[in-house]
C-alpha cells in the first residue's frame, strides 16, 4: 500500500460526519459486547435505517462543523469514544493514499493565505 499523504490526528474526524457508516452482523456483535448488552439492543440504540446495500448505519448526533456526526464521536476531543468497539469500516479506515478533506483544508488554506484555517459549516 502506498504512503498516506495526510495525517489523521490533525483532522477534525471528517469521515465521521460520513452519513453512510455501514454496521454489519459481525459490528452489532462487538457493539453488544462492547457496551455489554444485546446485539438486538445495540442495533436499536446505536443504528438507524440505511439501504439495501448496508441494511444499518451507524446513528448521528449534532455536530458544529459537520451538522452531524457519528454519535460516537467526542465532540470537543474529535475521538472515537469506543475504539475498541468499532465497526470493521472504522478499523480498515482510511483506505486510500489521498483524503478529500485534506486536499480540501491544504487548497483553502492556500486560498485564504491562512496555514491554521479550518472549514466549519457555518
Amino acid at each position: 500500500m502506498a504512503k498516506k499523504q495526510y495525517n489523521c490526528l490533525k483532522c477534525p474526524a471528517y469521515c465521521c460526519s460520513y452519513s453512510h457508516i455501514p454496521v454489519t452482523k459481525r459490528d452489532l456483535k462487538r457493539l453488544a459486547k462492547y457496551f455489554d448488552i444485546t446485539e438486538k439492543a445495540a442495533e436499536k440504540k446505536f443504528t438507524k435505517k440505511g439501504d439495501k446495500h448496508s441494511p444499518r448505519v451507524l446513528r448521528h448526533t449534532d455536530d458544529e462543523h459537520f451538522v452531524t456526526s457519528c454519535m460516537f464521536l467526542d465532540k470537543k476531543s474529535r475521538n472515537c469514544t469506543i475504539y475498541e468497539g468499532r465497526p470493521q469500516i472504522c478499523r480498515d479506515f482510511p483506505t486510500q493514499t489521498r483524503c478529500g478533506y485534506y486536499e480540501f483544508l491544504k487548497f483553502e488554506r492556500e486560498v485564504q493565505d491562512d496555514p491554521d484555517w479550518v472549514a466549519t459549516t457555518d
